[in-house]
């Protein structure tokens, strides 16, 4: 079925994203929210010292709905004001002395002593503001356990639902309790009846109270969760009857996630037990849905409890800072598995040498690791293919006479290091798209890098640039829609697999909390999510016109689901282009390096059996008339063979040399422990001080 929909950003069921604003528009607004504020300050002050009731109840009221923005939509102002040493309790505080000195300049004199109990009590609020947040930190601080986990049982820790966020947020949590007794000041400063005011702070100081006492309770002992020694002793434990045998590491930002995601799959498939170790605390939930459990070991000294453990081999998706400490541990084996292959310096860094394997799809890796000089060796380098390709569907044909052709721009992002050469989307990105768009055949699938624009601005503009283009190129075009009933199916199969994979946590939910609700899943899950995806993902394409372009950034539909899809991918020189290759269909490359074009090809294996495109995009005519007229295809050949020299063999199948290759590296780590016991037991010295074993008689001996 050649003329089914593309792929979008997000599911009918669910509203699009949005944008975010042009950062000339985003400072614009900044600074208003800046100046309302600021004026209403300087106008509160100006009516307290005249005084002025009409103007020092304006200025306050405006003053608080400032302060409601600012939290409503201007969240990233909250924290410029705090490192400006001007928070929430500041402007919180100045608010009130000015409504204070206020009712005390306004109508009679001497009123010092009729207003001085809600001097008092408004500074017993504020004590107990500041307690209730010195109260918080030590609540998180026991709340906050040296090992994160996911998918497994965490009960035996005691542990119970987060506080509420309000107790938690110093902002929200004043300006919620603090609103009763300001709004009493207001109303005695415009009726000079000093009872309001009592009753706003009576309101505030019993919500104060309530919420200090609630989290006191939380610091009892029967209360507390587990301590740290008990959470490591636990841990020990479960690590004794898990007995995991490999492991996927993974220390990153939270955009970095895809690189451990694309391989959840092949590591669930494999033999024996694996399991998950990531290093920071906000990648517990970035992992994908799956059922291997997952252990975030922030410190050192908790890595290193793996030594112990029954842990084989680690696979390395990614290069990290971090990634040092967990290759000091001896009685593991480590593989580098990469995040993908291209042609560029990153796919054979020089740390890879720290591994003690280095795994790559094809013999193309491995003489580029060769070449490289980096210090891996070729022993070193195994080649498993790349086993997350069964997902992608070999080539059909071209598309069928009266269809659209169906095209995938899915450029790489800019990079670190500034060359023009590794992304298209500045210079060329815009020409292509409008190429694109001017055929009549072609349906667009855009999916930029999700980092793209993260170090260079240009690229963001552009991007966002694209975007509109297409955005403009649907509302020229315009067409059918699928009735109502597709929507409805795909809003059913999003329901179905959110409640397979959503976690459903509270908004206030801590990590703890989140260990809590996420225990072993149940037996059956992954097959069943494996379904549920399939089936939205039919409803998804199923749910869009045929005709209609689309931007595709969220994680659903993922990649390889947009190549299934496509009948023509334009894309950088990226590991992009060779997962492309298992469908054997034809790619172009946008050459933005400067390079001459036979320079270019010969610069970029991977660019050998591609289309080579301009950055003025004069090329695209000719390359769709290719794909659509398959005897005008010269490169089929190519494609296949350069297939084979990327991605190695199609027998025996990937998923079966990646398991080989673990069982291979398990094997090794193997009978490294058994040449260790055997030193120690001969009563040689052994390097190092961790064996991994009891040495007390050993060192009664010695």
């Amino acid at each position: 079925m050649r003329d089914e929909p593309g792929a979008t950003a997000v599911p009918l069921s669910l509203p699009r994203r949005r944008l975010p604003r042009p950062p000339g528009r985003r400072i614009a607004v900044k600074l208003l929210v800046l100046a309302v504020l600021a004026a209403a300050f300087a106008a509160q002050a100006v009516g307290a010292l005249m005084p002025h009731l009409p103007l020092l109840l304006a200025a306050s009221a405006g003053s608080l709905a400032a302060e409601g923005v600012l939290y409503r939509w201007q969240r990233g102002m909250v924290s410029l004001f705090a490192k400006s040493h001007a928070d929430v309790t500041v402007r919180h505080v100045l608010r009130d002395l000015l409504l204070v000195v206020g009712l005390l300049r306004l109508g009679e004199q001497h009123r010092e002593g009729v207003y001085a109990p809600l001097v008092a009590g408004l500074l017993v609020l504020y004590a107990l503001h500041w307690s209730i947040q010195a109260v918080s930190v030590l609540v998180r601080r026991t709340r906050t356990l040296p090992v994160v986990t996911r998918n497994i049982d965490a009960s035996a820790l005691r542990l119970t639902p987060a506080p509420p966020a309000l107790l938690r947020r110093p902002g929200p949590r004043l300006a919620v309790f603090g609103l009763p007794a300001t709004a009493g000041l207001l109303a005695t400063a415009a009726t000079d009846a000093p009872v309001y005011g009592v009753t706003g702070l009576a309101l505030s100081l019993g919500a104060a109270l309530t919420g200090l006492g609630a989290l006191l309770l939380r610091l009892l002992p029967g209360r507390r969760p587990a301590g740290e020694q008990e959470v490591l002793d636990w841990f020990d434990a479960w690590l004794a009857r898990y007995r995991p045998t490999v492991g996927l590491y993974f220390s990153g930002g939270a955009s970095s996630a895809y690189q451990a995601n694309m391989w959840l799959e092949p590591l669930a498939g494999l033999e024996g037990r694996p399991v998950i170790v990531l290093r920071e605390r906000h990648m517990v939930q970035r992992i994908a849905a799956t059922d291997i459990p997952v252990v975030c070991l922030p410190k050192v000294s908790t890595l290193m409890r793996l030594e112990h453990s029954t842990l084989r081999v680690l696979l390395h998706p990614s290069n990290s800072g971090k990634t040092s400490q967990v290759l000091r541990i001896p009685t593991i084996k480590h593989a580098f598995v990469n995040h993908g292959e291209s042609d560029k310096l990153s796919s054979c860094n020089p740390y890879a040498k720290a591994y003690d394997e280095v795994w790559v799809a094809g013999p193309a890796a491995r003489e580029r690791y060769a070449l490289a000089e980096v210090g891996v060796e070729d022993k070193d380098v195994v080649e498993i293919g790349r086993p997350q390709l069964d997902a992608v569907r070999p080539y059909a044909g071209p598309p069928a006479p009266g269809a659209f052709t169906t095209v995938l721009y899915a450029p790489t992002w800019e990079g670190w290091d500034g060359n023009p050469g590794n992304t298209s989307v500045v210079e060329a990105g815009e020409n292509l798209v409008r190429a694109l768009l001017a055929d009549p055949g072609v349906r667009l699938l855009y999916k930029p890098h999700p980092l793209t624009g993260s170090v260079d601005p240009r690229a963001r503009a552009a991007d966002l640039r694209i975007r509109e283009l297409v955005r403009a190129a649907n509302r020229e075009r315009g067409g059918p829609r699928p009735d109502a009933s597709a929507a409805t199916a795909l809003a059913r199969r999003a329901a179905e697999l959110d409640r397979l994979t959503a976690a459903g946590f509270r908004p206030a939910a801590d990590q703890a909390e989140r260990m809590l609700r996420q225990p072993a899943p149940e037996a059956g899950r992954a097959a069943a999510v494996r379904r549920a995806e399939a089936a939205w993902e039919e409803a998804y394409w199923a749910s869009l016109p045929v005709w209609e372009h689309q931007v595709v950034t969220d994680a659903r539909p993922p990649l390889y689901a947009c190549f299934n899809r496509a009948d023509l991918l334009i894309s950088d020189v990226s590991s992009v282009i060779s997962d492309f290759l298992a469908s054997g269909k034809p790619y172009a490359v946008a050459n933005t390096s400067a390079l001459a074009e036979d320079v270019f090809r010969k610069s970029f294996p991977t660019v050998a059996a591609a289309t080579v495109l301009e950055p003025d995009a004069s090329g695209v005519p000719a390359l769709l008339a290719a794909v659509r007229r398959p005897e005008r295809d010269e490169l089929a050949q190519e494609r296949a063979a350069l297939a084979l020299r990327l991605l190695g063999p199609a027998e025996p199948p990937s998923r079966e040399r990646f398991a080989g290759a673990v069982r291979a590296l398990c094997a090794a780590a193997g009978e490294h422990r058994i040449r260790r016991a055997e030193r120690l037991a001969a009563d040689v010295s052994v390097p190092g001080p961790r064996l991994g074993t009891d040495t007390s008689a050993l060192r009664e001996r010695r």
